[in-house]
């Protein structure tokens, strides 16, 4: 069993209200200890590249690519270099001929994973939900947040996880306001410049908001996923690249009153 973390949270976090599907504010709640925790920029920047560098798949090459050919040395007294070739004279194998080996492959052992401790994981995590719930960090990732809202992440009720289809959840995202936010990805995706185009990642889309839901068998999770930026997960699939996409801290966080205690009592900090 892991033994406990030790955090030293810099602010009491406060109480945020509680919106319903209206958008209107129903109550307030305490907001768990961790949202008061200091932001370490450096420590969620290590954990997003080990996040990142652990999708990546390992390469490697055939160890006969270029060498099936049969050439060898004229050796010298020829006027030319003393690399394999075919008796028309063309030379082959080498690295600098054309269809030759390469000179340096990719090799399948070489490691391309930034190894991170559990615990620096956990830390980065924590950093990113305090980022989360601190307004200015939401506002220079770029989100557009109405002037109703004034505190992050916004809190809905349970309600929420109910909606089934996407024109329910596109109305409740316009009463509540953040819908803007939403259009602002879909005026922003573009064409990407480059090879990309032809490799399977043709569009750049940026992020909106992040929908943290009880449970994946929630119906929300198919309402609110194939919006443009939008992300949706639930505390037990939580990760570094959903709090701070590219490693920058601040996203946007929309979670519902379960899933906010469940990420209580999952991460939760104890005061000495």
């Amino acid at each position: 069993m892991d033994r406990e973390m030790l955090i030293l949270y810099t602010e009491d976090p406060g109480e945020a209200p509680i919106y319903n599907l209206n958008g209107e504010v129903v109550g307030t709640i305490k907001l768990p200890l961790f949202f008061g925790a200091p932001v370490r920029k450096d420590v969620i920047r290590r954990a997003f590249l080990s996040a990142l560098t652990a999708r990546i798949q390992r390469q490697g090459r055939d160890p006969l690519a270029g060498k099936r050919r049969v050439g060898e040395s004229w050796g010298i007294g020829y006027s030319v270099a003393r690399v394999p070739r075919l008796d028309n004279g063309r030379a082959v194998i080498a690295p600098m001929t054309r269809g030759g080996r390469r000179a340096h492959p990719p090799r399948v052992e070489k490691n391309v994973y930034e190894d991170i401790n559990k615990k620096e994981m956990k830390l980065a995590i924590i950093s990113a939900l305090a980022a989360s719930a601190k307004i200015d960090f939401v506002k220079k990732r770029g989100h557009v947040i109405p002037e109703n809202i004034q505190r992050t992440p916004v809190i809905v009720s349970d309600d929420l996880e109910k909606i089934s289809r996407a024109s329910e959840a596109r109305d409740f995202l316009r009463k509540i306001g953040l819908w803007r936010d939403v259009e602002r990805v879909m005026e922003r995706i573009r064409i990407r410049a480059g090879k990309g185009k032809m490799r399977g990642r043709r569009y750049v889309e940026p992020k909106s908001f992040l929908l943290i839901i009880s449970s994946p068998e929630s119906p929300a999770l198919k309402a609110f996923r194939n919006m443009p930026g939008v992300d949706v997960t639930w505390p037990g699939g939580l990760g570094i690249h959903h709090l701070a996409p590219g490693g920058e801290p601040g996203r946007l966080v929309i979670i519902t009153q379960t899933a906010l205690n469940m990420l209580s009592e999952k991460y939760m900090v104890k005061t000495l």
